[in-house]
């Protein structure tokens, strides 16, 4: 037996997240050999680490691209308790995502807010007006949805008036319930924060290239810095695979991809202005063309409508938005809200995302389960694919539960207690007054009331070191013409978020890309400037993270008129 205080009084490492020292903690992992080594950044890597470091392993983390880059920031941004699996019958998962979405809420009401959902009762909907009753009701016991937040049902002049854009003609009522938004991005570094916080070590752009095996056995990986090339052994008694559409790819590394294997599907979703779309209540409704649901979700200024869900066989990494998959949207969107006519050139953002799925066959892509499941190789890599990011927490257990077997150790998750970054507040219910007294805080030193609330919603209780760079950073962030709201933003989001290119602070860091277009523009050189300063970047490096954003940014202001690069059709 393994003695849990033994391990914890090992020398781990400097509990800081910052990009500036990422080659520092890359030679920190490789000076001894980890309990545990988890390749993948996304909600479930950042989860499994958080969940190990916990129960007291010593935990790595590498990602080859930002943390979060792939699925996990790009998500339909609800973490909620999966009302379509009751189609699906699968009580047990509808069970599952409702009681962890609470959870989340409470560890981190920072980044998760209750969003009452819409469900219009049409003619020729997916429900009728018992099975909707039925199924709001199940759904609430399954998922123990609070009292305050339990379905109310609505008549058709009740529903009507939530939201007056729906079309009217073979609307018959409706159902109300409760989902959770969030911002999946952040959501996975706060928990990874929490991770390195308690002494895990995490490091983004870093590729694990080859495994290491001893006596048929994993027992390391070769990793390379692809910011500097630099390449890395690091040594672990047990190495998961967490890469999300990239697990098959390690598995095949492994020689151990058999049986069962991912299937790729992609996701779509739009973002426009309210004042072309004034949605004033998010709205979960039927389309006409293929019997799928969509979103329409009010987002600050934005509303936001997804999503697709069609075979993907393209480049992971870089999945593209299509006309036929704007299409789709805008036409399902279009005939549900009739007066507001959306064309392609109302698109300020877009995003998509891929899903990896555990193949099913004979299934549609909307009928494959959301499920997650482990494989532990012949070698011993041990492999998690599927899921739902609301499911996030039970899949690290039930991964790490593999681990501490393993090791012969027999601590149990207790992460369900365990507050995220930023969200030590002793529960939802002190998040408002928390907010009202960082506003006041941060008006105090100079910011607007504006300013200041969108930061302490932004950071939680870790504005406060936020502030503290708004109180110092006068000189500087006039030096670099930035205002000091976005200074401090962006100083924090290197120092303690290892942002290392600047489309992560605007994508990842602040979900600007997506929500709020102008601030990118507006502050995208200065951004650069001060970052090149920080980092002394050569010409060469600079000129290519300055290009990495201006792709994304061109191809958002094209998306109106360049052709279509994918001929997949828009209905699977």
């Amino acid at each position: 037996m393994v003695d849990i205080h033994e391990r914890k009084a090992e020398d781990i490492v400097s509990k800081s997240f910052s990009s500036f020292q990422r080659q520092t903690y890359l030679e920190q992992l490789q000076l001894a050999e980890l309990d545990l080594l988890v390749i993948g950044g996304g909600i479930t890597g950042a989860g499994i680490a958080l969940d190990a470091t916990v129960r007291g392993l010593r935990v790595g983390v590498v990602e080859m691209q930002d943390f979060a880059a792939g699925t996990s920031s790009r998500s339909t941004k609800l973490v909620h308790g999966g009302l379509r699996y009751l189609k699906q019958l699968d009580f047990k998962l509808v069970s599952e995502v409702g009681k962890e979405r609470a959870i989340v809420y409470e560890n981190a009401p920072h980044v998760t807010k209750p969003e009452w959902m819409l469900l219009p009762l049409t003619k020729e909907g997916t429900f009728g007006k018992f099975s909707m009753s039925i199924g709001l009701k199940l759904y609430d016991i399954l998922a123990r949805v609070r009292r305050s937040e339990q379905r109310k049902m609505l008549g058709r002049h009740e529903t009507m008036k939530m939201e007056p854009l729906m079309r009217s003609d073979g609307l018959k009522g409706g159902g109300l319930y409760v989902e959770y938004k969030t911002d999946d991005a952040r959501l996975t570094l706060e928990t990874i924060k929490e991770a390195v916080h308690r002494g895990a070590i995490a490091v983004n752009y870093s590729k694990g290239e080859h495994f290491i095996y001893e006596h048929g056995k994993v027992a390391g990986v070769h990793v390379t810095d692809l910011i500097n090339e630099k390449s890395y052994t690091i040594r672990a008694k047990n190495i998961v695979n967490a890469t999300g559409p990239w697990v098959d790819t390690l598995r095949e590394k492994d020689r151990s991809k058999k049986e069962k294997f991912l299937y790729h599907t992609k996701g779509v979703h739009l973002v426009v202005d309210q004042s072309k779309f004034p949605l004033q209540q998010a709205v979960y409704f039927d389309t006409k063309y293929d019997g799928r649901m969509m979103f329409s979700i009010p987002r600050g200024d934005k509303t936001y409508i997804g999503t697709t869900d069609t075979i993907y066989n393209g480049e992971l990494a870089k999945p593209k938005v299509t006309k036929s998959d704007c299409m789709y949207i805008l036409e399902s969107v279009n005939t549900m809200f009739p007066t507001i006519h959306l064309t392609d050139q109302d698109i300020e953002s877009c995003w998509a995302g891929i899903r990896p799925l555990i193949y099913e066959d004979g299934k549609t892509t909307s009928d494959i389960s959301r499920k997650d499941e482990l494989f532990t190789s012949e070698s011993g890599l041990i492999s998690i694919a599927g899921g739902k990011l609301t499911g996030y927490r039970k899949m690290a257990e039930r991964t790490v539960d593999i681990v501490t077997k393993n090791l012969g150790i027999e601590e149990k998750c207790t992460t369900e207690a365990v507050p995220l970054s930023g969200g030590d507040l002793g529960g939802s219910e002190h998040f408002s007054s928390f907010i009202e007294e960082k506003v006041s805080e941060g008006k105090s030193i100079g910011l607007t009331a504006k300013e200041a609330n969108d930061l302490a919603n932004l950071y939680g209780t870790n504005v406060t070191r936020v502030y503290e760079i708004t109180k110092t950073s006068g000189a500087n962030a006039e030096r670099f013409h930035l205002p000091k709201f976005v200074y401090a933003s962006l100083v924090y989001s290197i120092e303690e978020e290892m942002v290392v290119h600047p489309l992560d602070f605007f994508n990842r860091r602040t979900g600007a890309l997506y929500f709020d277009i102008d601030f990118v523009y507006k502050w995208k050189q200065a951004t650069i400037d001060y970052m090149s300063s920080y980092f002394q970047w050569t010409e060469s490096f600079e000129k290519k993270v300055t290009n990495e954003l201006d792709e994304v940014l061109d191809s958002l202001v094209e998306m109106a008129s360049r052709k279509d690069v994918d001929n997949t059709p828009p209905l699977s």
